[in-house]
């Protein structure tokens, strides 16, 4: 083992220990360390720790590591609820080692850091703008209602390793919804999986609980509605089991009410709903504009296009576009003018076509709902690159135990 790396000032080789002490966290779920020079990507950590750590992947500029000893423990380390969540294991929780507290911290950091590094935000904007992600209500286990379990090579249900594609069999994930942790999908009690690539789960906040095989692009019922029922922004809502849906049951009802505070739709507006899914912020917009505005929903998944239509059909100032966001913007498949927009793209971000596209059609507020704070940072870039700003910012915990976040943005135009 390496106490101060390797005399001749060479990088640490995979599978080679290191004592290092650890720095500051970065995105991805990590925090950053420096060993004579080189830069070191440690899981497992937390700040101000000194820790032994084993090089598990190798690159030109970097390495990444797992802390597999802790010689110096933070105030803020506690032991992981789950077994699992350990080096060389399970890969879907990033944070278990940490308290909720510090967790919310090191989300809030991250989420700072990506606004000055890729946002290109001055450190006094930053400060105006105060980020810091909160809490949703409910614990830090029990709250995912959707959960997708891969299938090894014995037909085993289980989760992947961190950045691989190898299956952890487990007989239980602690953060899953508690109606899913019931349902006899994983070993050693679990029925097999022989012919799947995956299993889903859910379970709604309608109460419904559904089971769906998957095998490449073929879906199929194992248990439970093809549909299921959930509650959120004052209506009940029908969505495909395998459709797209926030996972944290508290998320849809918070983000729908950080959007509606920030934009403030005003009777009579006409509104764009972009990557509008089943119709969530689409719904909550028609009711704040009325009948006599306008809101189009533009999605491009076949599930949600459907699911939109169905869940506002009583909603007559909703118009459905289906089609990708770029090219109904480019199409001219939706047109203004147009008062607001409210989107909520992929994890990628919705990327610089669209955001010209929007800046092009000069509303009067962008409220930009994101589940990736290196994607939102970036297209912040290119709303202020058009001279917009970011005027107002709120952090939320939807997927606690994990390095994920989710924040509503507020973008304004020029004055």
């Amino acid at each position: 083992m390496t106490a101060a790396g390797p005399a001749t000032g060479a990088p640490p080789e995979e599978a080679e220990r290191v004592e290092l002490t650890v720095g500051a966290v970065a995105h991805g779920g990590h925090c950053v360390a420096r060993l004579d020079g080189h830069v070191i990507f440690v899981r497992h950590a937390l700040p101000g720790e000194r820790v032994v750590a084993e090089i598990t992947e190798v690159h030109r500029a970097y390495r990444r590591a797992d802390a597999v000893e802790i010689l110096e423990a933070s105030p803020d380390r506690v032991t992981p609820p789950c077994p699992y969540a350990r080096p060389g294991v399970c890969g879907g929780c990033d944070l278990q080692h940490a308290t909720p507290a510090a967790q919310l911290d090191w989300k809030s950091a991250v989420l700072r850091e990506q606004l000055a590094r890729l946002g290109g935000l001055a450190p006094d904007e930053i400060e105006a703008l105060a980020p810091r992600v909160e809490a949703l209500p409910g614990g830090p286990l029990g709250w995912r209602s959707r959960v997708r379990y891969a299938i090894d090579a014995a037909g085993r249900a289980g989760l992947l390793k961190h950045r691989s594609h190898e299956v952890v069999p487990i007989d239980r994930c602690l953060i899953a919804h508690p109606a899913i942790q019931q349902l006899p999908v994983l070993p050693p009690t679990g029925r097999r999986w022989p012919t799947g690539d995956a299993v889903e789960t859910v379970a709604s906040s309608g109460g419904d609980v559904a089971v769906r095989a998957v095998s490449g692009e073929t879906v199929s019922a194992v248990d439970g509605p093809e549909e299921v029922r959930e509650r959120a922004a004052g209506r009940r809502w029908r969505v495909p089991a395998e459709a797209f849906w926030q996972v944290h049951p508290a998320a849809p009802d918070t983000l729908v009410n950080a959007v509606l505070e920030l934009v403030e739709p005003r009777e009579g507006e006409s509104a764009w709903d972009l990557y509008g899914g089943a119709g969530l912020f689409a719904a909550a917009l028609a009711g704040r504009v009325g009948p006599a505005g306008r809101v189009t929903l533009v999605e491009s998944a076949p599930l949600g296009v459907a699911a939109a239509r169905d869940n506002l059909r009583d909603l007559p100032q909703v118009e459905i576009v289906a089609a990708r966001v770029e090219s109904a913007l480019e199409r001219r498949r939706i047109t203004g003018p147009v008062d607001l927009v409210v989107l909520d793209p992929p994890r990628s971000g919705a990327g610089a076509r669209v955001v010209r596209a929007l800046v092009g059609a000069r509303p009067r507020a962008v409220g930009y709902v994101a589940c990736d704070p290196a994607a939102f940072a970036r297209d912040v870039r290119t709303f202020r690159e058009a001279g917009w700003r970011l005027a107002a910012l709120r952090g939320y915990d939807c997927f606690p135990m994990t390095q994920h976040l989710e924040c509503v943005g507020l973008l304004l135009p020029p004055s």
